[in-house]
């Protein structure tokens, strides 16, 4: 038996790969890429969606800290963006549009109620309302859009633990 091993161990002749194998290397990587690329683009979507909810959740403090100086909240005109601006630096303010780079934030503002609108990198927008009188329907609600369009105000309170769905329609949280 020690003399076989010792044999292949003094043997002369290199042996590589055959092509098979090499093939079969190739496909299992393949195969892998195809289930690991869906999977971090997938996560990445997520991310930014979840990176404009976040700018809204704070565009959303920095509106209600003026709401409780003031009692009416801000717009995002000349004056209102320089409101904001102060109590929220973090933050882009522009004026109102269908279209938003990232970390820009806009408001149209009443006396007692604004809408915040802000858009993902993946295309979708979200919007945050807010509405301080009192009568129904008054809080917070959320929605979200692929088509960019604000939705108006709410005109009732939506049905218990709803939430945006890409439809446009308010709803309690993203």
């Amino acid at each position: 038996m020690f003399t076989e091993i010792r044999s292949r161990v003094e043997r002369d002749n290199e042996e590589g790969f055959t092509l098979i194998e090499l093939m079969v290397v190739v496909l299992i990587i393949g195969i892998l890429l195809a289930i690991a690329i869906p999977t971090f683009l997938g996560a990445r979507d997520r991310a930014n969606d979840r990176s404009a909810q976040s700018n809204l959740r704070n565009a959303l403090t920095a509106e209600k800290t003026l709401y409780t100086d003031n009692q009416v909240y801000t717009a995002t005109d000349a004056a209102g963006i320089t409101a904001l601006s102060a109590v929220e630096p973090s933050l882009t303010w522009v004026a109102p549009a269908g279209t938003y780079a990232n970390r820009e934030v806009a408001a149209t503002g009443a006396a007692q109620s604004t809408i915040l609108a802000d858009k993902s990198a993946t295309g979708t927008c979200f919007y945050v309302a807010d509405i301080a009188s009192p009568g129904v329907p008054s809080g917070t609600f959320y929605a979200s859009s692929t088509s960019c369009t604000q939705p108006a105000l709410p005109a009732a309170v939506p049905a218990a633990g709803s939430h945006a769905n890409g439809a446009g329609a308010w709803a309690l949280g993203f």
